[in-house]
């Protein structure tokens, strides 16, 4: 009895041991979470839809956050599904929940979250910024925040930040939201719907041209790094791919290139010039619209970008010419005004077109190894300066081993063609190098407001909101003083 009673132990215990071989075996083979992302063909991300994450614009998905998911996407060969419909806290609690891999949306690495999510390396540092509208009184410190109505966004370092700051200044109060975004807070400031607001420096950096009365008035701490945020899981596959991801953009300099895409040329224009130009786009842009979009139409470039390009040149004036010549709307040579087969600089239409055509020819001149929007920014420079000075500036980078099929490298070589010892080694001699360097980036500035000028018009004869009309569906929570 006692001797069965054993084998029928034994026959348990072996029975056990294959089972749990089994279910080891089985658990060995469960495809990891980066293999099941690759398996399912689609990498999903929660994002924000803001200018500075991910937005549409007359060509479809854009956005800084939305760039680098796409190009991560590739990078793991799957397809990209966006849900950008949660507010920073719903992020994070969907992270939690398991809907979606990742959050590429623009979020500060929080160090009280650490434990519960994994951030991926940073690559971007912003300085979290008091804005103030400079029609009113600088704010000069803490101290001139209180009793004013501030907001930030609720879920934000800086909404912690404030917490913190209210331990020394138990006086002070301010106003959370999680219906809006920093967009929203720096139209309320301009439209002096709100005293101040704490957003971060790119944020205010890629606002500001469309809400130019909106100014900084001082840093609030040190910088904050943005991440991208994952669960936090047992399996890390995902995580470290996103690790090599940013190594692999950060040493070819991908990463650099769509951070100078996006905030690269974002300091240029003051406050006088924005405004002067918005004047002129309501003034005198009318006049000669038609003819930036049908030439713009015929050479198959964006009628904005060529009409930021005309008053880049001219402010719009047909019959504007420089000492050294160039006149019209587009100040061409007289030259190239005979090659384009214009025969009346001082026509507008003919200026336009003439002007246009001109553009394509240098944009389709670009050696092919050099891509978009590289290539338009540097026909852009060639239109100021002339190819072969450009041409030099780029063998210069190279020889400074640099990429010279990059703007954000050439353009940062182009002044040395003003030093001797840099110029007199080149095929076209001096030339004045920084003039193309502040002019395109002029350009891209002005397109960035035509666009979103465009855009404000068509919601309008569309008869969409806009943010103007939307602040019954607002709701600010009072964080109250400590008394």
């Amino acid at each position: 009895m006692l001797r069965q009673l054993s084998l029928h132990i034994t026959k348990l215990t072996l029975a056990a041991a294959v089972l749990l071989t089994v279910v080891s075996l089985v658990g060995c083979n469960q495809p990891t979470q980066l293999e099941q992302v690759q398996q399912s063909g689609t990498l999903k991300i929660l994002t924000r839809n803001t200018p500075t994450t991910y937005y549409e614009d007359a060509d479809g998905p854009t956005g800084f956050e939305y760039e680098l998911a796409s190009l991560f996407a590739d990078h793991l060969g799957v397809k990209l599904e966006i849900d950008s419909t949660h507010d920073i806290q719903g992020i994070y609690q969907s992270l939690e929940n398991g809907d979606a891999q990742l959050a590429a949306a623009g979020l500060e690495i929080n160090l009280d979250r650490i434990g519960d999510f994994y951030y991926s390396q940073s690559y971007m540092d912003v300085q979290p910024i008091v804005i103030y509208n400079r029609k009113e009184k600088k704010p000069k410190s803490v101290e001139d925040l209180i009793g004013k109505q501030t907001a930030v966004i609720a879920g934000t370092n800086n909404a912690h930040l404030l917490r913190k700051l209210q331990l020394t200044y138990p006086k002070l109060s301010w106003k959370e939201t999680s219906d809006l975004e920093a967009t929203d807070l720096i139209r309320m400031v301009h439209d002096k719907e709100l005293d101040f607001a704490i957003v971060n420096s790119n944020e205010l950096g890629i606002n500001q041209a469309y809400y130019s009365r909106v100014k900084e008035a001082f840093a609030l701490d040190s910088k904050h790094k943005l991440a991208w945020v994952l669960p936090n899981r047992s399996d890390n596959t995902l995580y470290n791919a996103t690790r090599d991801f940013f190594d692999q953009i950060e040493s070819d300099g991908t990463l650099s290139q769509i951070r100078d895409r996006y905030y690269g040329h974002k300091e240029e224009l003051n406050y006088v010039g924005v405004q002067l130009f918005l004047r002129h786009i309501r003034n005198r842009l009318p006049k000669y619209e038609k003819h930036f979009k049908a030439s713009a139409k015929k050479y198959d470039i964006d009628w904005r970008l060529l009409a930021a390009v005309g008053y880049q040149e001219s402010h719009w004036r047909p019959l504007a010419t420089s000492p050294t010549g160039v006149r019209g709307i587009m100040m061409l040579t007289l030259n190239t005004a005979s090659d384009m087969r214009v025969t009346n600089r001082l026509d507008a239409k003919q200026s336009i077109y003439g002007g246009a055509r001109y553009l394509t020819k240098l944009i389709r001149r670009m050696p092919e190894q050099i891509l978009e929007p590289d290539r338009t920014w540097m026909a852009l420079a060639s239109y100021n300066v002339g190819y072969g000075h450009l041409e030099d500036a780029r063998k210069i980078t190279q020889h400074m081993k640099k990429d010279p099929n990059k703007w954000i490298d050439v353009r940062e070589h182009l002044p040395l063609l003003q030093k001797r010892n840099w110029y007199r080694y080149t095929k076209h001699g001096f030339a004045r190098g920084e003039e193309p360097v502040h002019y395109v980036q002029n350009i891209r500035q002005y397109y960035d407001i035509l666009s979103w000028y465009d855009s404000r018009l068509q919601q309008i004869a569309q008869n969409q909101p806009s943010e103007e009309t939307i602040q019954e569906a607002v709701s600010f929570s009072i964080v109250p003083p400590v008394l």
